[in-house]
C-alpha cells in the first residue's frame, strides 16, 4: 500500500516523532533548511505563547494551552526509539466541569480537586493548577521554522521555557523509515542525540528530573 503524503497542518493518523533539545543545533538547522522541499509561507516562521500543565505523576499525556484552547495528546508507543503520540482531546475555555472530571484531570493522573462550579475560565483553571501540590503551569514561548525533508514534517525552534532558552529540532511522520533517513541526512548531531519530548525537557528544566539536555 502506498504511504500517504505528509502535509503540514493537516490531520493524519498518529505520527511518530524524533525531537531533541539542547543549546546548539545551528549546523543541523542549516542542513535541514538546505534539504527542505517546498513548505507553505505560513509555516516558514511561527511564534506562539503556550502554557504546559506539568504533572509530577504523569509522563504519557501532553497537556498544553494555546490561544485559549486546551490540547491533550497521549503517548501511544515507542518503535525503534521514535515516539508515537495521538490527539486525545481539544477544548476551549470556559471549560465545563464535566470535561475537567472526565478528560482533563484524569490525564494528569493526580487527585481531583473539589469542583464547585459548572464551568471554569482559563484564569480559574490556572488558579486550580497553581494550588495543586502535584501540578505546575509552565510558560513556553516558541519561535519555530518549518521544513519538509524526505516527506517528513520538520522544524527548528528557539524555545523559552519559563524564560530559559533552549533549541529544539525535530522530524515527524507516519513513516518510521522516513524519519530515520531524515535524521541521518541532516546529521550534525541530530542523528545521535537523545529523543526528548516536551514533557521530559520541561521537567528537566524546572528541576523535577535530574538529567541534562542533549547538548
Amino acid at each position: 500500500m502506498a504511504k500517504g503524503e505528509m502535509k503540514i497542518g493537516e490531520v493524519s493518523k498518529p505520527r511518530f516523532e524524533f525531537r531533541t533539545f539542547g543549546q546548539d543545533f545551528d549546523a543541523a538547522h542549516a542542513r535541514m533548511a538546505r534539504l527542505s522541499g517546498f513548505v507553505p509561507e505560513k509555516v516558514w516562521e511561527r511564534e506562539s505563547d503556550e502554557i504546559y500543565i506539568m504533572s509530577k505523576t504523569n509522563d504519557i499525556n501532553n497537556t498544553k494551552i494555546r490561544d485559549g484552547k486546551m490540547d491533550i495528546k497521549t503517548y501511544v508507543q515507542t518503535v525503534d526509539g521514535l515516539e508515537q503520540w495521538n490527539p486525545l482531546m481539544k477544548g476551549e475555555f470556559p471549560i465545563s466541569k464535566e470535561v475537567l472530571v472526565n478528560d482533563v484531570f484524569p490525564a494528569f493522573q493526580v487527585e481531583m480537586p473539589e469542583l464547585t462550579k459548572d464551568t471554569y475560565t482559563l484564569e480559574e483553571f490556572l488558579a486550580m493548577i497553581d494550588a495543586h501540590a502535584d501540578l505546575q503551569g509552565v510558560k513556553v514561548h516558541k519561535q519555530r521554522y518549518g521544513y519538509m525533508v524526505n516527506d517528513t514534517i520538520c522544524e527548528f525552534g528557539n524555545v523559552l521555557i519559563n524564560g530559559a532558552k533552549v533549541c529544539t529540532i525535530n522530524s515527524e511522520s507516519t513513516e518510521l523509515e522516513d524519519i530515520k533517513k531524515t535524521m541521518n541526512d541532516v546529521a550534525n548531531g541530530m542523528e545521535t542525540a537523545e529523543n526528548l519530548n516536551y514533557l521530559q525537557v520541561i521537567k528537566r528544566i524546572i528541576g523535577w528530573i535530574n538529567k541534562p539536555l542533549a547538548n
